[in-house]
């Protein structure tokens, strides 16, 4: 696998069909986005620069060259201030530039997933495995080799069969 020579930013532009994140953290606080997290906690307005930040950018270029982006969230509720703030901003943000979400509500039953790390799948042919600190801030990307590709895409597959789509999730229990 030639994966370890590319940086996760760079397989964001280099993959070329769909590329898939399990989230399974219920604070990223610590990770980006910190004034608007703090803005949202603030009741003020979402700031220009959390609007039209890179990401966003990211995702509406893949998505209009016909590329897949999608994720799945194991959370339970009742929802962390950052999840309330993911969901409520960054998800519906990023969902109007063509980004899918898929929560995985795990409040009333066992997760399906216990100890899968985050990871991003790019075109079911290499894995980042998501490292982060235990104040939810990221450390980096391990990529992992061609042996655990199956592991991971089961992995992706259990999270998509449990998950209901987050438009679909967020009008019963959105705030």
């Amino acid at each position: 696998m030639t994966s370890s020579s590319r940086t996760l930013g760079e397989w964001f532009s280099e993959f070329e069909q769909e590329a898939f994140r399990l989230e399974t953290l219920d604070d990223y606080s610590q990770s980006g986005g910190v004034d608007a997290y703090h803005a949202f906690l603030a009741g003020e307005e979402q700031p220009e620069s959390f609007v039209s930040a890179d990401w966003v950018t990211t995702v509406r270029s893949a998505t209009r060259a016909g590329k897949r982006m999608y994720r799945v969230h194991v959370l339970s509720r009742p929802l962390t201030d950052y999840l309330r703030f993911e969901l409520g901003w960054g998800y519906r943000r990023n969902a109007a530039a063509g980004e899918e979400f898929y929560i995985l509500d795990i409040t009333e039953r066992e997760s399906p997933l216990p100890g899968v790390p985050d990871f991003w799948m790019f075109d079911n042919r290499v894995v980042g495995a998501m490292r982060y600190d235990g104040a939810g801030k990221y450390l980096g990307a391990e990529f992992l080799g061609d042996d655990r590709l199956a592991e991971f895409s089961t992995y992706r597959d259990t999270a998509l069969a449990h998950a209901e789509p987050f438009p679909e999730w967020w009008a019963k229990y959105g705030e």
